[in-house]
């Protein structure tokens, strides 16, 4: 007999991510006419770090084919719960080199190359498991000129060694770069430079790596910024899934 209550709980989700994903697709829209872009140069990715696989089911049947994690202890078995959906899995997380294996079963990318140490176990997962893993190299920016940054990430001038290692790699493909608005260095409180740093970072490594064209950038609160900058996927979270647990 099915429960009656769960059903209404389904659809009353359902109804909620709805709405979400239209004012995050009328945002993205809107940033797109004013920055002289074309909709369709621009991919959303949802980040759905903390919340069930059936949110991911709902999600797919709003017609959302991206979605993203960062932990791979969530990531794999909801990777694996959603199989049969027809999504493409990025991680975006810090990667560490003993969670490689787990996550080169099911991520197609990886926002969050940094290091050499990393382009070698991906590249060994990926040639196991028969996978060619897309690889956006991590930049931090509060690194830039030799600074201390506060999170993940390759300084730079790193970038240019960083993505010859990882296209020489076997079972990977270099996709592009991918950055977190900094909160310190010269760029803090102001995002939209950081992504215009960010797209001249990946106009250089295309001279080199054509076929490097995707540019991660903008969350929630920063996609405007990311877009206008030229960002070609941004990865949303809370305004299509709302806050998450804990932190209300």
């Amino acid at each position: 007999m099915t429960d009656r209550s769960a059903v209404d709980r389904s659809a009353d989700r359902r109804a909620e991510l709805a709405a979400n994903l239209a004012r995050v697709e009328e945002r993205i829209t809107r940033a797109c006419v004013t920055a002289g872009r074309a909709r369709e140069d621009v991919t959303l990715v949802v980040v759905t770090k903390t919340r069930p696989a059936d949110d991911v089911r709902l999600l797919a049947g709003l017609g959302v084919r991206h979605v993203a994690e960062n932990r791979d202890q969530e990531a794999a078995p909801k990777a694996g719960a959603c199989a049969d959906l027809p999504l493409t899995w990025h991680f975006v997380g810090q990667l560490q080199t003993n969670k490689v294996r787990s996550v080169a079963r099911y991520a197609d990318f990886v926002h969050s190359v940094d290091r050499p140490r990393l382009v070698g176990a991906l590249s060994s997962a990926a040639e196991r498991e028969g996978r060619r893993i897309g690889c956006l190299l991590q930049v931090a920016l509060d690194r830039e000129a030799g600074a201390a940054g506060g999170r993940g990430g390759a300084a730079p001038e790193e970038v240019g060694e960083l993505a010859d290692e990882v296209a020489a790699a076997p079972g990977l493909r270099l996709a592009g770069v991918m950055t977190v608005a900094p909160l310190s260095g010269p760029y803090a409180g102001r995002p939209g430079a950081a992504f215009e740093r960010l797209v001249e970072i990946s106009t250089a490594l295309r001279a080199d790596h054509p076929a490097a064209t995707m540019v991660s950038a903008g969350m929630s609160g920063d996609l405007e910024e990311a877009v206008a900058a030229g960002a070609t996927h941004v990865r949303i979270g809370s305004a299509v899934l709302g806050v998450r647990p804990g932190l209300r």
